[in-house]
């Protein structure tokens, strides 16, 4: 016979002790008991755990190098499934802090593999095609190499170069916030396209005459960053910053001008901004640094919202603009 349910009030024995959430209790955890905490490991109905595991990409080929085997096939990527409520011992996204078995799966880069020399070069390369889970990156970045011009060129460029001739890497490009450097790497290879950070914005075209008239010439694409230099151009005010450091007066003073040149004409400062490298024929391309879905909705909303040809012409004629730095205007 089946035991009767117990009376109101009375409390539980034996395997039905503690409360109950559906057909399935909650046990503590063992770690819990430990620590004298009376929080309950969560689970779903049916016994399932909160967190559980699934691919989250296919494996794909990678290319293996000329002359070193078969082509390898990268491990699928794995993702942690966040189900119902976390765990005790989760995060803020109820991850678990402590088990991460799928980092186990792509071991940290090997050491040396960020620098230059051409192994290091190739081995980075493969590495992070295994992470990414693909067979082909588009572009590749020499990053800052300002203090190793001589290894980034006779060492990382040319490596770079026979993995893009393997089909490994789409394009080749170099990042910097010097333009000096940049024409070096526009003059002495083959490179596909460099990217110059801050020096070619409605507050400082000093990247300009060195560089893109040389890359337009060569063409080579030049993606411009740092369009807003890190704030002053999103928000000209007291304590706004210039590459990352508080601007100095007359640039705040400067970027003030431009801002009123823009209200003047019923156009934003930042539209103006991300507009205003688009006059170069050699520019691609601006970044705009978004942090969030919100921020890329706006910078495109800013980018299709039009500037009239007079705001350029007023920035000009009040000297805050050289008379030799093209303008969308002239762009057509």
């Amino acid at each position: 016979d089946r035991p009767s349910p117990p009376a109101r009030g009375e409390r539980r024995t034996g395997q039905h002790a503690g409360p109950r959430r559906g057909r399935h209790r909650q046990p503590v955890h063992p770690r819990d008991r430990r620590r004298g905490r009376a929080g309950r490991r969560h689970r779903l109905g049916g016994g399932r755990p909160v967190l559980r595991h699934g691919p989250a990409l296919r494996s794909r080929s990678v290319g293996a190098p000329a002359g070193r085997g078969p082509a390898r096939t990268a491990a699928p990527r794995v993702r942690r499934v966040h189900q119902g409520r976390p765990h005790p011992g989760a995060g803020p996204l109820g991850h678990r802090r402590r088990s991460r078995p799928w980092l186990r799966r792509f071991p940290p880069p090997t050491a040396g593999a960020g620098t230059s020399a051409p192994a290091g070069v190739r081995r980075s390369i493969e590495e992070s095609l295994r992470r990414l889970g693909l067979d082909r990156i588009d572009i590749v970045y020499l990053h800052d190499p300002d203090d190793h011009m001589e290894q980034a060129l006779e060492q990382a460029y040319p490596e770079l170069e026979r993995l893009r001739a393997e089909g490994a890497v789409g394009a080749i490009g170099a990042g910097m916030n010097h333009a000096g450097p940049l024409a070096r790497f526009v003059r002495e290879t083959d490179i596909d396209a460099v990217l110059l950070a801050g020096r070619y914005t409605l507050l400082d075209q000093s990247g300009f005459a060195g560089l893109l008239p040389l890359a337009a010439e060569r063409g080579v694409g030049v993606v411009v960053g740092g369009v807003l230099n890190s704030g002053v151009l999103a928000d000209p005010r007291p304590g706004a910053t210039f590459d990352y450091a508080p601007a100095r007066p007359d640039l705040l003073a400067r970027a003030l001008d431009i801002r009123a040149v823009c209200e003047r004409h019923g156009v934003p400062l930042r539209a103006a901004a991300l507009h205003f490298p688009l006059g170069s024929p050699a520019v691609t391309s601006v970044l705009t640094g978004a942090r969030s879905a919100a921020e890329v909705r706006d910078a495109a909303a800013l980018l299709g919202r039009p500037v009239p040809d007079a705001l350029w012409a007023e920035l000009r004629e009040r000297g805050l603009l050289p008379a030799g730095v093209p303008t969308p205007r002239e762009a057509g």
